[in-house]
C-alpha cells in the first residue's frame, strides 16, 4: 500500500477578510525570514497547496505565501455566478494589502502557474512598483480573438450561466481519495502515486454521503462573456518593470493544445514586449512542472529570485535557459 507524501516543511492557514470573501491563504517559512516575499499563485482547478512539493525543495526556505483563488480549495465561494479575470486580479490587490499591513512587506516576488501565471504577469504590468522579479510557469494566455466571435461567446455565456442554476454544471464526486488520486494521474500521468494521494486530500474532500467533492465553485466552469483581447494584454504587458522569467516544459504542449491558432512561437513573440524577459526550459515535465520537477524548478528560482546570485545559471541536463 502507497504511503502519502510526507511533506519537509508544514504550512499554516490564514483566513483573510479581502473583497467581502473569506481567503484562505498558506503560508510556509517566517515572515522576516526574505526581503522579499514569494507569492505562488495556483492555475484553473488547483489549490495553493499544490506548491508542497516545490517548496519542500527551497534551500534556504524564505517566506512563501500561497492563496487559494475565489472558489478553490479552503477559501469562500463567490456569491455571483459566474468569475471574471479582474477579479483575480482586484483578489491578488487586496491580498498583498492585507500582507503588507500585517507584515510590512512593500514589495513581492510574483510565482504565478497557468491561470495564475496570466495573473501575474498582468498584475505586474498594473502595479509595475509593487512587483520586485515575476515568473510565468506556463501561463500561456489565450489565442487571439476577433470581433465576429463575440454573438456566439455571449450565446455560450448565458447557456452556462442557465445551466449552472439547472445544477448542470455541478463537478464530478469520487468515491474515495483514491479516485481522486487516480483522477489526477490521468490528468499528468508523470505524477507519482504518493504525491497524488497527498494532493487528493487538499484538493478534495468527502460530503455528507461520503462522496469526494472537488474544492472548487462550478461556477468557474461558466465561460467569460468577453473576449480575449490580445492588444489589450500586451499593452499592460507592456507596463512590466520587474525582471522576468518565462518558464515551460520542453516541447510545450501549446501547439498540440491549440493548433495553428496559437503556437509557442507567438507566446514568445508576446513575451518579448516585457523589457527584461528570459525564458528557462524544463525537460521531463509536463504541464504541472512544480509537480514533475520542483528540485529543478526549485533551483532554478532560488538563482533568479536571489539578487545575490548571477542568472543565468550554468545549464545542465534537466534544464536549459536562453535569454
Amino acid at each position: 500500500m502507497t504511503t502519502p507524501y510526507q511533506a519537509l516543511h508544514s504550512s499554516q492557514s490564514h483566513f483573510w477578510p479581502i473583497r467581502g470573501l473569506s481567503y484562505h491563504v498558506r503560508t510556509w517559512g517566517e515572515p522576516l525570514a526574505t526581503p522579499v516575499p514569494w507569492v505562488m499563485l495556483h492555475g484553473f482547478m488547483d489549490v495553493a497547496a499544490s506548491y508542497q512539493f516545490l517548496v519542500d525543495a527551497l534551500d534556504p526556505l524564505p517566506f512563501v505565501l500561497a492563496p487559494d483563488w475565489r472558489g478553490f480549495g479552503l477559501s469562500a465561494s463567490p456569491t455571483q455566478d459566474h468569475v471574471t479575470f479582474p477579479d483575480y486580479l482586484s483578489d491578488l490587490e487586496g491580498l498583498l494589502d492585507h500582507c503588507q499591513a500585517l507584515y510590512g512587506h512593500q514589495v513581492f516576488n510574483l510565482i504565478g502557474h497557468s491561470m495564475g501565471g496570466n495573473v501575474a504577469t498582468m498584475y505586474a504590468g498594473l502595479r509595475p512598483g509593487r512587483i520586485h522579479k515575476l515568473v510565468n510557469l506556463e501561463g500561456f494566455g489565450l489565442p487571439r480573438t476577433r470581433a465576429d466571435m463575440a454573438p456566439e461567446r455571449l450565446r455560450r455565456f448565458m447557456n452556462d450561466v442557465k445551466q449552472l442554476h439547472q445544477g448542470e454544471l455541478a463537478l464530478k464526486t469520487y468515491d474515495s481519495a483514491r479516485s481522486v488520486a487516480e483522477r489526477l494521474i490521468k490528468t499528468n500521468p508523470r505524477l507519482a502515486l504518493n504525491k497524488a494521494l497527498w494532493l487528493a486530500e487538499h484538493w478534495a474532500r468527502p460530503n455528507a454521503s461520503g462522496q469526494w467533492e472537488i474544492l472548487g465553485s462550478a461556477a468557474h466552469k461558466v465561460v467569460s462573456a468577453h473576449l480575449y483581447q490580445v492588444d489589450e494584454v500586451l499593452a499592460v504587458m507592456a507596463c512590466i518593470q520587474a525582471p522576468t522569467l518565462s518558464v515551460h516544459a520542453k516541447g510545450s504542449g501549446l501547439n498540440a493544445r491549440w493548433g495553428n491558432t496559437y503556437t509557442f512561437e507567438e507566446y514568445k513573440a508576446r513575451m518579448s514586449v516585457i523589457p527584461d524577459v528570459a525564458h528557462l526550459e524544463i525537460e521531463e515535465a509536463s504541464h504541472m512542472l512544480h509537480h514533475d520537477q520542483p528540485q529543478v524548478l526549485a533551483q532554478a528560482l532560488m538563482a533568479f529570485l536571489s539578487d545575490a546570485k548571477p542568472w543565468p545559471p550554468v545549464p545542465n541536463q534537466s534544464a536549459a535557459s536562453s535569454a
